[in-house]
């Protein structure tokens, strides 16, 4: 297993969260961005640049993830694709995106964009919360106890 970040987009915090589950749980874990990223020096941890431009870096995930994977990601497109590829996605609040609510999630996403596209604010998200925080963690090391019992 493999865990890939969409860095570009990924709050200081749940970086924080991810960089101490690689390296107390020994996980390879790639933060894939268009920007140089500061990471502290393990075996576990990589950083990967790409180049600028809309969806480069998470065609680049797409394109890389495996089955079985973890993709940490808030961009519903692309954990539809980690998902086709047999990965799951989380994002930072702590929802798995799964075969049975990426659909619906998807659908919503495309709804709101249209709407936007018309001119018609929809808002954005909340910022994300202390308890968002805590339901990232506790999702993360929820799905990576999972994942060590089926390697066991």
């Amino acid at each position: 297993m493999h865990i890939w970040v969409d860095a570009d987009a990924c709050p200081h915090f749940i970086k924080e969260i991810l960089l101490r589950a690689a390296m107390k749980r020994k996980i390879d874990t790639t933060f894939v961005a268009n920007k140089s990223l500061a990471l502290p020096a393990s075996p576990h941890i990589a950083a990967m640049r790409v180049g600028q431009g809309f969806d480069v870096v998470d065609d680049t995930i797409a394109a890389l993830v495996q089955a079985g994977d973890l993709v940490v990601t808030a961009d519903i497109p692309l954990a539809a694709k980690v998902i086709e590829r047999g990965g799951t996605g989380l994002n930072p609040r702590g929802e798995l995106y799964t075969d049975e609510n990426i659909g619906a999630r998807l659908t919503m996403r495309n709804m709101l964009d249209e709407l936007r596209s018309t001119g018609v604010m929809t808002g954005g998200p909340a910022p994300l919360s202390l308890a968002d925080r805590n339901a990232f963690a506790n999702q993360l090391d929820r799905f990576l106890t999972a994942q060590a019992m089926v390697q066991d």
